[in-house]
């Protein structure tokens, strides 16, 4: 497509946060790009939305258009950069590239977990690469490696921790005795949370990275829809104390797991231990943590977002594309070849942390005991702290089904000896059960 061209043309739609990153990274490292590839990297037209808004990059007033189609149309560009987010319009955008023969590289994790079968379809149906490295981890390498370098492997887990504004909060909660509305406006101050944060706070941002991760390393589809999300808002400081006391930190962790009856992913706080690595992941970085059967245990750490992390992951896959185009190869395509199951919340089990507040008198503690044998549910281990006319107990499940543990509290919540569950927070502990 480009033999007898000076350059390999890039044609991109966006350019805020992170297209600006991408123009600059391939303006600022043009030359050792150039000889990495073999050949120039040239990137002719941006669509934006608005020609006058302000941009992190300067870039010629000529390149710009409004009109997303005529990057689209363009016969000279070879690759197309989409990294305006959201469904629609990206979505028709990027079906309409593929249609002329145009390879694509895609930052967008919404699209990517939701009709990511489709375009990877239709990609493979029209012999262009679909590449999208930056939709999950920023500037980390996780997909690449998932799909070529751990090929050899059986995968078994994925627990990430993929979302920097949540990580950020609960570092400055643990750090600095925040409350969780004290460290979103922190977050917000420094430009780590957005105004309205929604989508991070309550895990829809990890829970679509998440369905990506698991497609790929599980090679079975899992869309947004499939993966149980539930975001940090109700994590308390004295949730952060109490673990702390057990010997726990509380991350909100994307975990996803390839088990006998199905694929388990879900989005949710989650207690973990001091001594795994993913408690040692502070602020605004991000990790995810793969377990093979061959390579064992790895862990994916850095920077998670920002304009040139998440940049640097679009011109990687640019590259890789460009590599292609000279050579005649191909990227792998999907390999979501299996049908598995994923599994229902309230069939998964696990173990569970939880506070609640009861009276303290005598008989109190039979009573719990008494709700807990009724719906199977074995107690590990449990600490009680008195409060005067008041104390609250906090206790560790060995592992059970969601569905016994929903009813557990239900039944707490019918005793008189019981004013409040304050608390339940999933256990991961890969040293116990």
């Amino acid at each position: 497509m480009s033999d007898g061209k000076e350059a390999i043309v890039v044609g991109q739609i966006g350019c805020g946060t992170v297209g600006s990153g991408v123009v600059r990274i391939l303006r600022d490292n043009a030359s050792i790009i150039s000889r990495r590839v073999g050949k120039d990297i040239a990137v002719k037209r941006i669509a934006v939305r608005d020609l006058s808004d302000p941009r992190y990059v300067e870039v010629p007033e000529e390149m710009l258009t409004t009109e997303a189609m005529e990057v689209i149309g363009d016969p000279e560009v070879d690759i197309v950069v989409e990294v305006m987010g959201g469904i629609e319009p990206a979505r028709t955008f990027i079906l309409e590239a593929i249609s002329r023969g145009k390879h694509v590289v895609c930052a967008n994790k919404e699209l990517m977990s939701t009709h990511g079968e489709e375009l990877l379809r239709a990609a493979e149906e029209k012999g262009v690469d679909l590449a999208y490295e930056a939709a999950v981890g920023g500037g980390i390498p996780i997909l690449m490696p998932l799909k070529e370098s751990l090929a050899g492997n059986v995968i078994d887990q994925v627990l990430g921790i993929v979302n920097g504004t949540t990580n950020y909060i609960l570092t400055r909660m643990s750090e600095e005795g925040l409350d969780f509305g004290e460290a979103l406006a922190k977050a917000q101050e420094l430009g780590y949370a957005e105004a309205d944060p929604s989508y991070d706070v309550e895990g829809k941002d990890a829970a679509a990275k998440l369905a990506i991760l698991a497609s790929m390393a599980f090679n079975s589809r899992v869309t947004l829809s499939d993966v149980y999300a539930e975001g940090i808002t109700s994590i308390t400081p004295d949730d952060i104390s109490f673990a702390r006391e057990l010997g726990y930190v509380i991350k909100l962790l994307a975990i996803a797991k390839d088990e006998p009856d199905g694929i388990s992913v879900r989005v949710h706080p989650t207690i973990i231990p001091e001594r795994h690595p993913l408690a040692a992941v502070r602020d605004e970085n991000n990790a995810i943590f793969v377990s093979g059967d061959a390579v064992g245990e790895l862990m994916f750490y850095g920077k998670g977002a920002g304009s040139l992390p998440a940049a640097s992951a679009v011109v990687g896959d640019v590259i890789s594309i460009a590599r292609n185009i000279l050579t005649g190869g191909r990227l792998v395509g999907c390999t979501c070849f299996f049908q598995k199951p994923v599994k229902d919340m309230k069939d998964v089990r696990c173990r569970y942390f939880m506070i609640f507040d009861v009276p303290d008198r005598p008989g109190v503690l039979a009573k719990i005991a008494g709700v807990f044998g009724e719906n199977q549910v074995s107690i590990k281990s449990v600490i009680q702290h008195g409060t005067g006319r008041e104390a609250r107990i906090v206790l560790v499940t060995h592992e059970v089904r969601e569905e016994n543990i929903r009813a557990t509290v239900r039944g707490l919540e019918g005793l008189e000896e019981v004013n409040r569950v304050a608390s339940l927070i999933r256990v991961e502990d890969p040293g116990e059960e």
